[in-house]
């Protein structure tokens, strides 16, 4: 699977309950092979920083349970880690990802509850 996967650049994100080296559950978004840049790229929230020991972005599960807009938030992160490694690596994106984005925005495509 990983090396499927990894052949070719990846953009991932997911959430991380808890593991080694991490003191809270987080939500990451990382990019394969990491483009030149990317743990300067410009991601929001503010809440969300890069992670050097992990290699990726991390946004803790805590300020996404905070927030007024949870889900909101959330994609705010996913989106603007996913710019950031499209344009870093000179890759056009999909228009509005494909849709996915409106799709979640909406609840279209909701597996779990609400933060």
């Amino acid at each position: 699977m990983t090396r499927e996967a990894y052949s070719h650049e990846v953009s991932s994100a997911g959430f991380w309950p808890g593991v080694a080296g991490l003191s809270e559950a987080a939500f990451y978004a990382s990019a394969y092979p990491e483009p030149a840049g990317f743990a300067q790229a410009a991601v929001a929230p503010a809440a969300a920083s890069y992670d050097s020991t992990f290699g990726e972005f991390l946004l803790p599960y805590e300020a996404v349970r905070q927030a007024a807009a949870p889900d909101d938030l959330l994609l705010e992160f996913l989106q603007s880690t996913y710019k950031g490694t499209v344009d870093l690596a000179g890759q056009p994106a999909p228009d509005q990802f494909g849709g996915c984005a409106h799709a979640v925005k909406d609840g279209r495509h909701r597996r779990t509850p609400s933060l």
